[in-house]
C-alpha cells in the first residue's frame, strides 16, 4: 500500500463517515500511545530524591512492594531460563549454545544457593553472589517484562516510522542503519540496554532490520543507561565534571560505532532479513513531513489490539529475561573469581599495555588491566582504578561505557535474541571498540581536563 487512503478504503467499512472514524482512531492511537511510551522511557522525573525515567521508578516501586516476592520471581525465571534450551532442544544447535546452556545450569545452581543462603563462604561474600543476584538479576528480571508493556506503545503505533523518516539523513550516512534505529539508540542510552535490545530484536524479527543493521545496533548502540553512568561517575569521584563525562562519552561511543561499521567483521555481515521477505525503510528525499505522517497512520491503522500487542511484547520480554538471568549469574561470578583470585587479567592487560603506554596514560598498566577486565563487566574497571589519577579514572570511566560489550549482562542479552552474531565477531568488535576508544578518548581527556 502506498498511502493511508488505500489502506482505509480496502477495509470492510468504507463509508465516508466510517473513514473519518478510522482516521480519528489512528490519530488518537498514534498520539496517545506514543506519548505514553515516550513518557515512560524518556522523560526523567524526580521521586523520593531520585531522578530517573518513570519506567525505572515503576520497577523500583514494584520491587519495593515485596523484596521476597521479587527474589523468588527472579529465581523462577532463572530456573525456567536454564531449562528452556533443553525444552526447545536449542542447546545442541552449536558449540556456543552447548557452552551457554551449561553455564545457565551453573547459574541456576548458584542463584539457588545465594537465595537460600546455602552457598560456600566465597559465594556468599557480599561482592560475589548477593551482588549479582540482588543488584543485577532482580532489577533486570522485573524491568524487561514490565518495560515490554510500554515498549508495545512506544514502537507499535507509528512513532518508529514517523521519527525514522526524519532521521534517515543522519543515521544512514553515518552509521549505515535505518532512521528508525534512532529509537533504539536513545532507548539504550536513556533507559536500558536490555530494553534497547528488546526493541532491536522485535524489529529484526519483523523483517525491518537486516542482519548487518541489527548487529550494528546491538553492538554499537546498546550501551548502559545514563542512569548507570551516574553510578560509574560517583564511584570514580568525577561527578564534579559530570557534564563533560556524559557528553564526551556519548560522543566517543557513537564515533567508535561509526568507525566499526566500516571495518571487519561488521562490513562483511550479510544484508539478509530474518523473514523471507524484508520490509526495508523507504528512502525519502522530499516531503518528509507528509511521508512520515502517512507511514505513521498506516502503522497505527494496521496495529493489532492493545492487549494482543502487549501480550506479544511481554512474552518476548519474559523469554529474553529467562535467557539473560542464568547467564549473568554464572558468567558474572566466573569473571569476579578470575579478577579477584587469579592473575589472568594481569596477563591480559599486557595486550593493551603498549597502547596505554604510547598514549601516555598515567598508570598505563593499571589502565591496561582495567581495559581487559571490561570484557567481563562494565563496572569492574572502575574498581580497578579507584586510586588512580583523575585522567586515568576519566579515561577508564568513558571506556567502560563506550566498549559496550561485556559478559556479565550484555553479551548474554545479545545471544538470547534472534540476531545471529558469532562469538568470534563479538570478541573482535569488543577488542576494536576498546582500542578505538582509548585512541579517541585519551587526547580529548588531556585536552579538556
Amino acid at each position: 500500500m502506498n498511502n493511508l487512503q488505500e489502506t482505509i478504503d480496502n477495509s470492510p467499512i468504507a463509508t465516508r463517515e466510517d473513514r473519518r472514524v478510522y482516521q480519528f482512531r489512528n490519530v488518537f492511537k498514534f498520539f496517545f500511545f506514543s506519548a505514553v511510551g515516550i513518557f515512560m522511557f524518556f522523560i526523567p522525573i524526580e521521586m523520593n530524591d531520585k531522578s530517573s525515567i518513570p519506567l525505572d521508578h515503576l520497577v523500583t516501586w514494584l520491587r519495593s512492594l515485596s523484596s521476597t516476592a521479587s527474589a523468588y520471581y527472579a529465581m523462577i525465571l532463572v530456573f525456567l531460563g536454564a531449562a528452556y534450551p533443553f525444552y526447545t532442544k536449542t542447546w545442541r544447535k552449536n558449540k556456543v549454545e552447548m557452552v551457554l546452556s551449561g553455564l545457565k545450569i551453573l547459574g541456576a545452581i548458584a542463584a539457588f544457593l545465594v537465595l537460600f543462603e546455602l552457598g560456600p563462604a566465597w559465594l556468599m561474600a557480599e561482592e560475589m553472589g548477593p551482588y549479582w543476584y540482588y543488584s543485577l538479576l532482580i532489577p533486570i528480571g522485573v524491568l524487561v517484562p514490565i518495560g515490554a508493556i510500554f515498549l508495545a506503545m512506544l514502537v507499535g503505533y507509528g512513532l518508529l516510522e514517523f521519527i525514522g523518516i526524519f532521521m534517515q539523513p543522519i543515521m544512514r550516512p553515518i552509521w549505515r542503519t535505518p532512521g528508525r534505529s534512532a529509537i533504539d539508540a536513545v532507548a539504550s542510552f536513556v533507559g536500558s540496554y536490555s530494553i534497547g535490545l528488546l526493541i532491536t530484536n522485535r524489529i529484526y524479527k519483523e523483517g525491518k532490520y537486516t542482519k548487518r543493521e541489527a548487529t550494528i545496533i546491538a553492538t554499537g548502540f546498546s550501551t548502559v543507561s545514563a542512569t548507570f553512568m551516574i553510578v560509574v561517575a560517583k564511584t570514580l569521584d568525577i561527578m564534579h565534571i559530570w557534564n563533560l563525562y556524559f557528553w564526551l562519552t556519548f560522543l566517543v561511543t557513537f564515533v567508535v560505532t561509526a568507525i566499526t561499521v566500516r571495518i571487519w567483521p561488521i562490513n562483511k555481515i550479510s544484508d539478509d532479513y530474518y523473514t523471507e521477505e524484508g520490509f526495508p525503510e523507504e528512502i525519502i528525499k522530499e516531503n518528509r513531513i507528509k511521508h512520515a505522517w502517512e507511514q505513521a497512520m498506516i502503522t497505527a491503522h494496521n496495529t493489532p489490539k492493545l492487549k494482543e500487542n502487549i501480550y506479544v511484547n511481554v512474552k518476548d520480554g519474559l523469554v529474553m529475561a529467562m535467557g539473560i538471568l542464568p547467564s549473568i549469574m554464572s558468567i558474572g561470578l566466573f569473571g569476579l573469581i578470575l579478577a579477584n583470585h587469579t592473575p589472568v587479567f594481569d596477563y591480559l592487560g599486557y595486550i593493551f599495555y603498549p597502547l596505554t603506554w604510547v598514549l601516555q596514560i598515567p598508570e598505563p598498566f593499571l589502565a591496561a588491566k582495567a581495559a581487559a577486565i571490561n570484557l567481563i563487566d562494565m563496572f569492574l574497571p572502575s574498581l580497578v582504578v579507584l586510586q588512580a589519577s583523575l585522567e586515568t579514572r576519566f579515561i577508564i570511566g568513558s571506556l567502560s561505557i563506550s566498549t559496550i560489550l561485556f559478559f556479565s549482562a550484555l553479551i548474554p542479552c545479545i545471544l538470547s535474541t534472534e540476531i545471529p552474531i558469532k562469538m568470534s565477531h563479538i570478541l573482535t568488535i569488543w577488542f576494536l571498540r576498546t582500542v578505538l576508544t582509548l585512541i579517541i578518548v585519551t587526547p580529548l581527556t588531556f585536552l579538556f581536563l
